[in-house]
């Protein structure tokens, strides 16, 4: 079965807290709101709509990557760089995969519906980001046709690699 992305569903807590626990032991916040389900919910439905977003925040979408109905990851989809940081460092689109799904092509194929979606939202260029000691997710990238422009100095952490994506 293909994978799908989807705003995440009431019945999905248990899965989602789980892998964001394991990824936080690796300095990867996989849900960016804390609270209550129902609040995380409330939170990523008003930043998909631009309502009441935080200061620097922009318009987004927050889905989960599904497998056979299995949650493998999740995407961040920024509908423009808005802010500064996105501009420099932030990018369009952040993803992460689940420690047990990982090597198995899902980054890439989230990627490549992350580049579809913006595209479909007039995005004709989509900025993407790594840090310079990720090998990994620079390959994913360039597998999905980034092209490096360059790095920019992160104060305190890894250099940031700037891909762009000219969406097909």
């Amino acid at each position: 079965m293909p994978m799908v992305l989807r705003p995440p569903h009431p019945d999905d807590e248990a899965a989602l807290r789980r892998i964001h626990a394991e990824m936080l032991d690796e300095g990867f916040s996989f849900l960016l709101a804390e609270g209550t389900w129902d609040e995380i919910l409330d939170r990523v439905a008003r930043d998909a709509a631009g309502e009441d977003l935080p200061p620097g925040w922009v318009r987004a979408d927050w889905l989960v990557a599904e497998v056979d109905g299995v949650p493998v990851g999740r995407v961040s989809i920024r509908r423009s760089l808005g802010t500064g940081f996105l501009r420099e460092v932030g990018g369009h689109v952040g993803y992460g995969v689940a420690p047990g799904h990982r090597r198995r092509g899902y980054a890439t194929a989230m990627l490549r519906l992350a580049v579809e979606r913006l595209a479909g939202l007039g995005v004709e260029e989509v900025l993407v980001t790594c840090d310079d000691d990720n090998v990994g997710s620079g390959a994913v990238i360039e597998a999905c046709g980034g092209v490096l422009e360059g790095l920019r100095p992160v104060a305190g952490e890894s250099p940031k690699r700037r891909y762009w994506i000219t969406p097909r």
